[in-house]
């Protein structure tokens, strides 16, 4: 391919030679984001209100301390302790081959497990690594969110009958979620960041097609600015989607 020079110095022709293998990364990239952030989500919710759930009497309130708020802790103190890559890194080298191997694995094993690993054993890894870990960090915003709505709200609502789920579902979490929105969507930005990380493993999102084409040409400039661009609009989307749903739902908050 003839080689085609921006400003002097920027060979266009290496990122059109590889705009497929970028598209493909791209793709991959944003997939991860999403599931990540719906799984986080998810879990984030399950492990603040394991961290929050009280009783008033025994047995319950022994239980809600051992089985729920101390696990919970000591989850959210694991993951937002230890650096994420070294999670991406244990997961997919230790806590994976454990449950899927040919051999042994604990859920999968035989001809199942060998495709599973070849295959998607990245893209298992890094999701659940990701989500594992942005899990924890939403947590805490949960927390936050809920212990920020007056306790009288949540008396009300259940001196009018309502149980603990239903009071949470109706009273506490749609006002929480107006004051949590800015740094739930601070964190998905950063896991949109983060997923970069999952090059190391071999998943090829946009890091994994840059390292790709740098080896080839040894020329750095190109690939990495590409997907800097590429980084950069993503979290401009998703910043612009952040800032529409707290202009949605955040009138409603005003003082």
């Amino acid at each position: 391919m003839e080689q085609v020079l921006w400003f002097g110095w920027f060979r266009a022709d290496i990122i059109a030679e590889y705009a497929a293998l970028f598209w493909r990364g791209l793709q991959m990239t944003i997939l991860v984001t999403l599931l990540c952030i719906v799984q986080g989500t998810a879990l984030g919710l399950a492990i603040g209100m394991a961290r929050l759930a009280q009783a008033r009497h025994a047995p319950a309130r022994q239980l809600c301390q051992y089985a729920l708020r101390w696990p919970a802790t000591v989850y959210v103190s694991f993951f937002r302790g230890t650096p994420l890559f070294v999670q991406i890194l244990l997961i997919h080298f230790a806590v994976l081959p454990l449950f899927i191997n040919p051999a042994d694995g604990l859920l999968i094993s035989g001809e199942s497990a060998r495709h599973l690993k070849q295959n998607y054993g990245a893209f298992m890894s890094g999701v659940a690594a990701l989500t594992l870990n942005s899990g924890a960090y939403i947590s805490e915003i949960f927390r936050a969110g809920i212990q920020s709505i007056d306790r009288g709200q949540a008396e009300a609502a259940r001196s009018l009958g309502l149980s603990f789920p239903r009071t949470m579902y109706h009273v506490v979490l749609p006002q929480a979620f107006r004051r949590m929105l800015p740094p739930l969507g601070n964190n998905a930005i950063s896991l949109l960041k983060d997923s970069s990380l999952i090059s190391a493993i071999g998943l090829a999102e946009l890091a994994y097609a840059a390292r790709t084409v740098a080896g080839a040409y040894s020329r750095y400039w190109e690939p990495y600015l590409t997907i800097s661009l590429m980084y950069w609009l993503l979290t401009l989307g998703l910043a612009y989607a952040v800032n529409r749903l707290e202009a949605r739902y955040g009138r409603g908050d005003s003082r």
